[in-house]
């Protein structure tokens, strides 16, 4: 089974690019997590809402027309689909849905950037804490976890190119990266960095106004994330580099 998540900075945008259909036949994969779909499913092409083969699910923005959202797009039928995490200043942004299958329960999580000042700061922050018990109840629960989606920071100074210069820039705050070490310290394991624990260079997004993405000057802000015993059922991750449409590129996770 091939998971796919990807920022795609625009789901109707890339579909004016030609790119979306494009991907999903070229890489053929059994479930897509979009992050940033800043469409209601309403204002979505036919051929984009209702795609051959897959079963297709949107949670959007509420509070402001063309913002964030997630979707995904499943070729086996979820056996129930939740949309948020039960917290509405959180789920009127669009940001979570939650589909669970026979082995696992997979949540796609566009988690807030925390940028144009300290309040939003302080609400991805919050954001971060509310979405660590939402997930920690369902593994009480019994239920293997992936997460996946853009978390918005950069866990370690690898995981991005200029770690110096960004150390006081919201990203790669110190708590914003303590939240990553506690969901680490609590069970779960950064696929990628499981398999390629000193691997460099390794960037999922790049400015497009500088044209970082052309000298690779990157970070490492997208992710899966799987509880500790469930790691053995994942074969491989690969980030996609060389898919082009958005400002980040997806990463698969093969189980």
């Amino acid at each position: 089974m091939k998971i796919v998540s990807w920022n795609i900075n625009g789901l109707r945008a890339l579909h004016k690019k030609g790119l979306f259909l494009d991907f999903l036949k070229k890489e053929n994969p059994d479930i897509l997590c979009l992050q940033e779909t800043k469409a209601e499913e309403d204002q979505l092409p036919d051929e984009v809402k209702k795609t051959e083969e897959y079963h297709s699910y949107f949670s959007s923005s509420e509070k402001k027309k063309g913002y964030s959202g997630v979707a995904i797009y499943t070729k086996e039928k979820p056996q129930e689909v939740k949309y948020g995490i039960g917290i509405k200043k959180f789920d009127e942004e669009g940001r979570v849905i939650v589909a669970l299958y026979d082995s696992f329960v997979l949540l796609n999580v566009y988690f807030p950037n925390g940028g144009q000042g300290p309040d939003r700061l302080a609400y991805k922050l919050e954001f971060y804490d509310a979405f660590w018990e939402y997930v920690e109840k369902l593994k009480k629960e019994g239920l293997n976890i992936i997460f996946c989606g853009d978390v918005n920071t950069a866990h370690k100074e690898i995981d991005l190119a200029r770690p110096k210069a960004n150390e006081t820039k919201t990203g790669f705050l110190l708590e914003e990266r303590a939240w990553i070490d506690k969901v680490e310290d609590g069970g779960y394991v950064d696929v990628f960095r499981h398999f390629y624990p000193e691997k460099k260079e390794q960037y999922t997004y790049w400015d497009l106004k500088s044209r970082a993405r052309e000298r690779n000057v990157g970070w490492r802000l997208d992710y899966f994330f799987v509880n500790d015993s469930f790691v053995k059922n994942v074969k491989s991750i690969k980030i996609l580099s060389d898919i082009f449409g958005s400002d980040h590129c997806p990463v698969m996770l093969e189980l």
